[in-house]
């Protein structure tokens, strides 16, 4: 589907408020903006992941960039590279009414993200 890589940076660390913490990174290339279920490599570790691209709407930003929530993980990476491989578009983005509105459905992505890599086969 899509791969890419970049730098992890700072941004307003509103992930980690809604209780998905992402790492952030900019974008060369044009990719349809959605929530995707991913794979991110750090380092020599592949970690399942949900990865936003586009802007994020519900709360007014106009930047485009990618946000990647790492399934179980939480550790400190800003400043590292990281590579990003998109594997399947499960959304489109979407403005919502609420942040409430919105971590209602990243659970639900979340989910859908565990449930994919779960039935992988070994």
């Amino acid at each position: 589907m899509y791969k890419f890589w970049g730098k992890v940076r700072r941004h307003n660390q509103r992930g980690r408020k809604l209780g998905f913490p992402t790492a952030n990174i900019n974008l060369k290339k044009k990719i349809p903006e959605g929530i995707y279920i991913s794979k991110t490599r750090i380092k020599k570790t592949i970690c399942g992941s949900l990865t936003f691209i586009g802007q994020a709407k519900t709360f007014g930003e106009i930047r485009f960039h990618a946000e990647i929530y790492i399934l179980d993980f939480d550790q400190n990476i800003y400043g590292k590279w990281i590579s990003i491989e998109l594997i399947k578009r499960i959304r489109g983005n979407k403005k919502f009414n609420s942040a409430k509105e919105l971590i209602k459905q990243m659970e639900k992505d979340e989910e859908t993200a565990r449930t994919y890599f779960k039935n992988l086969p070994s």
